[in-house]
C-alpha cells in the first residue's frame, strides 16, 4: 500500500503565465497569441515580482511559470535566465516549478542548443524542477492532430530524461477526453511508467480532462447539449467525471512506481476533486492563486487553503501542506 498514513496533501503556490505569444498551433488552446498580435503579452520582472510577492505573503512556497513557444526575437535566451536570477535574488525561499517540455525543446532549437545544455543553464541559473505540461496524449497520432508545432513523443519524453539525468525532479501529466482511444491512454501512462523505471525522476502523475468550451477543437466536438446547457448536459458532465475518476484509477494501478498522484478539482470541481482521494489520489494538487490557461477555456473552479484543507478534513484524512517534493511542511492549518 502507498499511503496509509493518515493525511493527504496539498501545496499552496502560483501559476504565472509570463506571456502568451505562442508559435504552436494546439487545437485544445484559447490562451495563446500569435506575436505581434494585440492582446501578446510579455510580463516584466517587476510584474512577476509583485505577484510572487502576493504568493509569499499567504504563506505561498512555490511559483510554476509556463508560457508559450516564444520566437527568440520576442525573448532571448538571457531574459530566462535573468528571470530565474531575479526570482532567487528577491525570493530565495520560493520553488520555481517551470518551463514545460515544449518549452525547453523550443530554445534548444531556436539557440542551437542541446536540450542537456538548455536545462543546465537554466538550472544554473535558479530552476529547480520542471512541471510536466505539454504532454497531453503521448501518442504521435494525437499529437500530430492537436499539437502542431510542438514535442512529439519522444521528444517530450527526452527533456523529461535528460531532466532526471543532472537530478532535476519533473511531474508527469496526461489530458484526456478529446481525440485519443483507450489504448492510447494506456501507451501514455506506459511511457511515463517506463521512462520512471528508467531514471526514477517523476515527484507526481497528474491527469485532467479536456475543456472544449472556448477551443477551436471543442467547437468540433461539443455535442448540442453541452452548447446549450439542457439537462441532456448534465448527464455529459457527469459522463466525464466517471472517465475521469476511471482512468485515475487505472493510472494509480498502471503508474505502480510513480508515489504521488494529483486530484484535478481545477477541472473536475470540488467535490470530484474530493472523490479523487478514494480513486488513488494522495494529494488535493495546488491553491492555485492564479490560472490562466484552464480558465481560458471556460472552466473557472477556484479554491482557497481553507477549501482545500475542510474537503481533505471530510473525507477522513488530516490536511497537511507540502512542497514540490511532497515534504510535508509545518505547520498547517
Amino acid at each position: 500500500m502507498l499511503h496509509p498514513e493518515p493525511y493527504r496533501t496539498y501545496v499552496v503556490d502560483r501559476n504565472i503565465n509570463y506571456s502568451n505569444v505562442c508559435t504552436a498551433k494546439c487545437a485544445f488552446c484559447n490562451f495563446k497569441a500569435e506575436p505581434g498580435a494585440p492582446d501578446a503579452y510579455v510580463l516584466t520582472l517587476e510584474e512577476i515580482g509583485r505577484k510572487i510577492q502576493e504568493l509569499v505573503d499567504i504563506g505561498g512556497t512555490q511559483v510554476l511559470m509556463q508560457g508559450g513557444l516564444v520566437p527568440a526575437e520576442v525573448l532571448p535566451f538571457s531574459w530566462y535566465e535573468d528571470l530565474l536570477r531575479y526570482i532567487k535574488s528577491y525570493f530565495p525561499g520560493i520553488h520555481i516549478h517551470a518551463f514545460s517540455p515544449p518549452e525547453i525543446h523550443a530554445l534548444g532549437k531556436m539557440f542551437g542548443m542541446s536540450v542537456r545544455d538548455v536545462l543546465l543553464r537554466l538550472q544554473e541559473a535558479g530552476l529547480d524542477t520542471i512541471p510536466g505540461g505539454g504532454a497531453e496524449i503521448l501518442a504521435d497520432r494525437v499529437r500530430r492532430k492537436i499539437g502542431h508545432g510542438k514535442t512529439l513523443t519522444d521528444e517530450y519524453l527526452e527533456v523529461m530524461r535528460q531532466a532526471h539525468l543532472i537530478g532535476m525532479r519533473t511531474s508527469a501529466t496526461m489530458m484526456i477526453g478529446h481525440l485519443e482511444t483507450w489504448a492510447e491512454r494506456i501507451e501514455h501512462l506506459s511511457h511515463i511508467r517506463n521512462l520512471q523505471e528508467e531514471t526514477g525522476g517523476f515527484t507526481a502523475f497528474i491527469c485532467w480532462t479536456f475543456q472544449p468550451a472556448r477551443t477551436p477543437l471543442g467547437r468540433k466536438k461539443m455535442r448540442p447539449a453541452e452548447q446549450s446547457g439542457s439537462p441532456d448536459g448534465v448527464q455529459l458532465v457527469l459522463s466525464e467525471a466517471h472517465d475521469y475518476l476511471k482512468t485515475l484509477a487505472i493510472s494509480r494501478l498502471v503508474l505502480h512506481n510513480v508515489v504521488n498522484i494529483q486530484a484535478s478539482w481545477v477541472t473536475q470541481g470540488p467535490k470530484i476533486g474530493q472523490l479523487a482521494l478514494f480513486f488513488g489520489a494522495n494529494d488535493m494538487g495546488s491553491v492555485m492563486m492564479e490560472e490562466n490557461v484552464v480558465s481560458a477555456a471556460g472552466t473557472t473552479f477556484r479554491l482557497t487553503e481553507q477549501q482545500i484543507a475542510a474537503l481533505i478534513l471530510d473525507a477522513g484524512w488530516q490536511p497537511r501542506k507540502r512542497n514540490c517534493y511532497y515534504e510535508i511542511i509545518e505547520p498547517t492549518i
